[in-house]
């Protein structure tokens, strides 16, 4: 089972986990690039030698912090996808899943879209990868419904799934906590968009 990623920092966590958990912080507040190795292993209460039997470098701390979180919703999509429900059904609750995980681990989610273009270009290729396969999974729910009947095949399964998610890739460049919108009510506003879209 994917281990989600930590909310909080604690020194109870397990060391990987922790200089997970401040790494994203610390990107989260000063970015990628303005932050040093040996900043993260001060916050985290370890020495470089500790990080380093974990992570050979920043960009190993950068990759696992999406991963994990990629992951993570992985693994929620296809327990819906499999699971009960028409199409339409599986496809609403996969798309208030990733955004409430999104909004959960908004650091994590922030910090990856601010900064994958630094990783090295394996890393980045890994990324794409893993991405592909989530939204290929996604679009899956999206043509089943078509084949079913519910939603409207003028649109192309590819063109709705890339509008959701282009849109869902931008919330960290506008969300704050304490605003107006809960955010659930942000999830379902996003929902109901993709789906009136695709239904008949």
């Amino acid at each position: 089972m994917t281990q989600a990623p930590a909310k909080k920092v604690s020194g109870t966590l397990p060391l990987p986990d922790r200089l997970l958990a401040v790494a994203t912080r610390m990107f989260a507040e000063k970015g990628f690039e303005s932050t040093s190795v040996q900043e993260i292993v001060n916050a985290a209460g370890v020495t470089k030698g500790a990080m380093y039997h974990y992570f050979g470098s920043k960009d190993d701390l950068l990759y696992e912090i999406y991963h994990r979180l990629l992951g993570l919703q992985m693994s929620r999509l296809e327990q819906i996808a499999d699971g009960p429900g028409t199409a339409a059904e599986r496809l609403r609750a996969a798309a208030v899943d990733v955004l409430n995980t999104s909004f959960l681990y908004l650091d994590d989610f922030t910090v990856f879209f601010r900064s994958t273009h630094l990783l090295p270009r394996d890393r980045r290729e890994a990324v794409r990868a893993e991405r592909r396969r989530y939204h290929e999974r996604f679009r899956a729910l999206v043509e089943e419904g078509q084949r079913e009947g519910t939603f409207r095949t003028e649109t192309p399964a590819d063109i709705a799934v890339h509008f959701f998610f282009g849109t869902v890739h931008q919330i960290g460049a506008w969300y704050r906590p304490g605003g107006r919108l809960k955010t659930a009510a942000i999830s379902e506003h996003y929902v109901d968009l993709l789906l009136h879209g695709l239904e008949k």
